[in-house]
């Protein structure tokens, strides 16, 4: 037999299965029609799939069992996805979806009281500038006061750092963002480039203490590991370092920080970019209390809880991919309180509006031991 023949067989063969293929998910609506009359009926029947797939393994035989098992395995996961799209529940997500479509946006402010972790000069100040650019900027201390200052309607926005391309996640942040009734609303991702800050005259040899945030302590690791007999100093903000080595009027404490605070603490930037890479980023949100959206989102935060069984999380990705939604962060998160239990921050590539992506996020939060679905916003690069 020829190439082109056994190609002329192939394609004979593509086209049945399309037809079956769309005939079955024509039963699949059905199906749904009839699950919507009856509530009884779950969405979800995880023996009659294992049972269809044991079936077909069994079927395929031994050579081709495998292939069969994951071919089918997808087309139920796109069957359910299909159903759940067609199956809204009144579930909390559900009610939160249409909370935050009922108060979307068509502009982003461009002013507005916005709540920082820091003082004048720190990174985080910096992003909130570029988000807005005639925002009243109110400094306060540490991550939670960020956030409380949003519930306590002291302030309509608040800046949380979430992750550094070097350094990675704050999962501090993580935490503090499963506060009812907090919404992301925008991200920026913020260009980090630290300096060692001394008084003026200073030689390197002189140095004894430098102040620093933790993170920024470790994205200058290579920096720091060259240097002997110094002590670093752990503050709440890098521009918070600035400020204490400013106070201490002694050549011997010096601050890893933003050029920026230099001018702003009367200090001398003895060696500029430190840190270990030249694409270091840092990721800030923007919170609000309440349902809250912007126009053309693109990006989409969930926090979920898996069970821990087997397959679970593959499970729970499946029908993400059912959908074609790209998944652009994944991160496991420990639980505290726990032994080696987690929960992941997902970010998917996607609208609230978009067609499937409300019965998806009530099947997540239906599978799930628990669901928050954190935010629908458009993301700032450069």
């Amino acid at each position: 037999m020829e190439l082109s023949e056994v190609r002329q067989q192939l394609d004979s063969i593509d086209s049945q299965l399309l037809e079956l293929f769309v005939q079955r998910m024509e039963l699949v609506d059905i199906v749904a029609d009839i699950k919507s009359k009856d509530t009884s009926k779950p969405l979800y029947d995880p023996a009659r799939e294992r049972d269809i797939l044991r079936n077909i393994r069994e079927k395929a035989g031994d050579v081709h069992g495998d292939s069969a098992f994951q071919l089918f395995r997808s087309i139920l996961e796109l069957s359910r996805a299909r159903q759940a799209a067609r199956l809204i529940p009144a579930t909390n997500v559900a009610a939160r979806v249409a909370a935050m479509c009922a108060n979307e946006h068509s502009v982003f402010p461009q002013t507005g009281r916005i709540a920082v972790s820091g003082v004048e000069g720190c990174h985080a100040g910096a992003a909130a500038d570029r988000l807005f650019p005639k925002g009243d900027i109110i400094f306060v201390n540490g991550f939670p006061a960020v956030v409380q200052a949003v519930k306590a309607n002291l302030c309509k926005f608040g800046i949380l750092p979430v992750e550094n391309s070097v350094h990675g996640a704050i999962r501090q942040v993580y935490d503090l963002l499963r506060e009812p009734d907090i919404t992301i609303v925008r991200s920026v991702r913020h260009l980090i480039r630290h300096v060692l800050l001394t008084q003026p005259q200073t030689e390197l040899s002189d140095i004894k203490t430098i102040y620093t945030h933790e993170q920024a302590a470790g994205q200058c690791s290579r920096f720091l590991s060259e240097l002997t007999g110094v002590d670093v100093i752990p503050c709440t903000s890098t521009a918070h370092a600035a400020q204490r080595a400013a106070e201490a009027h002694d050549k011997s404490v010096a601050a890893i920080a933003g050029e920026v605070c230099a001018k702003l603490y009367g200090l001398t930037a003895y060696e500029g970019n430190i840190q270990n890479e030249s694409n270091n980023e840092t990721r800030f949100l923007c919170i609000t209390k309440g349902a809250e959206s912007y126009a053309g989102a693109d990006r989409l935060s969930i926090l979920v809880n898996c069970a821990n069984s087997p397959g679970a999380l593959y499970q729970m990705i499946a029908k993400i991919s059912a959908l074609g939604i790209n998944m652009v962060k994944l991160e496991s998160i420990p639980i505290p309180g726990t032994n080696f239990a987690y929960r992941f921050y997902i970010d998917l590539e996607c609208n609230l509006h978009q067609e499937g992506i409300l019965g998806l996020l009530c099947e997540l939060e239906h599978s799930c031991d628990s669901f928050t679905l954190l935010g629908n916003y458009t993301e700032l690069n450069g």
